[in-house]
């Protein structure tokens, strides 16, 4: 495991413990050269969760990008790292334990938002409004009223 500070090759592990989910193995780890502390998690390989694109093509589930979106809609928020990680382990395992192995944009989209409407009502309005495509103040407004509802 590479170092995300220094780029050593070199780690050793300081604790290790299943996740909260208990889906995966969490690791803290300690650079050997820089003394960086970091965590990794191990995972069991499945076979791979599809998305279905509007237009048609399919790409492989990336976590990743799915946080990436997250924390763009959380950014200036106090939601922890962690609350956002859950979630996505939370979508996860529900599609898997659905036998699913391919979902639409639109169905994730909407698994995101029926989870983060609870974490946080604005980062739920920011990722609504790149989800669901806002054109213009009215459609806007309409999904505030509904929040309020």
């Amino acid at each position: 495991m590479r170092c995300p500070k220094c780029g050593c090759e070199e780690s050793k592990v300081v604790d290790s413990r299943p996740s909260e989910s208990n889906d995966a193995i969490r690791r803290r780890r300690e650079c050997v050269k820089c003394g960086y502390r970091f965590t990794t998690y191990e995972r069991r390989e499945e076979m791979p969760l599809l998305v279905v694109k509007k237009d048609g093509r399919k790409e492989t589930f990336d976590r990743q990008k799915l946080m990436r979106g997250l924390l763009a809609a959380t950014v200036k928020r106090s939601v922890p790292v962690e609350a956002l990680d859950g979630l996505i382990d939370d979508i996860e395992s529900e599609l898997r334990d659905e036998g699913m192995n391919e979902v639409s944009s639109h169905d994730l989209g909407s698994m995101v938002l029926k989870r983060l409407v609870n974490v946080d009502k604005v980062a739920y309005i920011r990722f609504a409004s790149v989800y669901r495509d806002f054109k213009d103040v009215d459609e806007f407004s309409e999904e505030l009223r509904s929040l309020n509802k």
